[in-house]
């Protein structure tokens, strides 16, 4: 950066005319050259360095990466399924505390980022592992999703100073394929029928109980789906069922009427902690056929339901 020409500091002069004669060391004026004489070195310094030097408080962004041991996986809990949400799990493997901000997981089989359940900034101290709960949104089913990889970008701030990284992240245990396979499965039977559960009939110990399953084809549908069976819960069994599935043949199409199944329900197991930790005991799994290929689509029970079929598996089990 050129510096800006100043005066002599010994007074200006009439242009073309010699300098005044040199006098001794005057100690008055020494002071202020050298202190701009250490400003424009200063100055030029910076320059040379192309801007000036970052501060504490400067804001960096690295989008090739994170900090040099951060780094993050993809997994789920059970606890989690039912909501549809996953978790990033960030590991500061740096010597200083890192705080974590926005963290956003991006994924083609995905219609939009996951991003943090909750709005806030954690704090991971060196050495420390943390899991940043994110919400999945709608699956993509009209792009090819074979290979897919998932990728984090993170906001985070350490030593002071603040940026973005990016970076693959593997999962811990496959799963969002099977998401993804799971719902593109369900979007294409709901456009054909429409499947749901109806009237439930509570029964006494040692008797089934009787759940409806109702298919209902949608008039403009095009193409069939045929659903094969029903799989039983960590919770709920079928009277009759083989391999642990109910078997089921019936064919949805716009020719053809609604159809209801009964179920036959019988608890599947009866230690009391199945229902108080129940998270996934009243979500079914369906085997059907579309277009000639096997697929599987989970059908939950909803509020109301899954409260009465609690309630009956603690009578039948006597331990209410």
């Amino acid at each position: 950066m050129p510096l800006r020409t100043t005066p002599s500091i010994r007074g200006s002069h009439p242009p073309g005319e010699p300098d005044p004669p040199r006098r001794g060391p005057d100690r008055r004026s020494s002071a202020p050259a050298l202190a701009l004489i250490l400003i424009a070195t200063a100055a030029l310094a910076a320059c040379t360095a192309g801007g000036s030097a970052p501060t504490a408080s400067t804001s960096a962004s690295d989008p090739q990466g994170l900090p040099e041991g951060v780094t993050v996986a993809v997994t789920q809990q059970r606890s989690d399924v039912a909501d549809r949400q996953a978790e990033v799990q960030i590991h500061n493997g740096t010597p200083d505390a890192i705080r974590i901000g926005d963290v956003r997981l991006e994924d083609p089989r995905f219609s939009a980022p996951a991003t943090r359940v909750i709005d806030r900034t954690s704090t991971l101290a060196a050495g420390a592992t943390a899991n940043v709960r994110v919400q999945l949104p709608a699956v993509a089913c009209d792009g090819d999703a074979a290979g897919a990889t998932s990728t984090v970008t993170i906001d985070y701030e350490v030593g002071g100073r603040a940026g973005t990284g990016t970076t693959e992240a593997a999962e811990l245990f496959p799963f969002l394929d099977a998401i993804h396979q799971r719902e593109c499965v369900a979007q294409s039977v709901t456009a054909i029928a429409d499947v749901r559960f109806g009237e439930f009939s509570p029964s006494g110990a040692g008797s089934p109980a009787a759940l409806e399953l109702m298919i209902e084809p949608r008039p403009a549908a095009a193409g069939e789906v045929v659903l094969t069976g029903i799989r039983e819960t960590n919770l709920l069994s079928f009277a009759g069922g083989e391999g642990g599935s109910f078997p089921l043949d019936i064919t949805a199409a716009a020719d053809r009427g609604p159809q209801t199944v009964t179920l036959p329900l019988v608890p599947a197991r009866c230690d009391p902690h199945a229902v108080q930790e129940d998270k996934r005991g009243t979500v079914f799994t369906l085997d059907v056929v579309l277009a000639g290929e096997a697929g599987q689509f989970t059908l939950a029970a909803d509020a109301d339901l899954k409260a009465r079929l609690l309630a009956w598996v603690t009578q039948w089990c006597g331990y209410s």
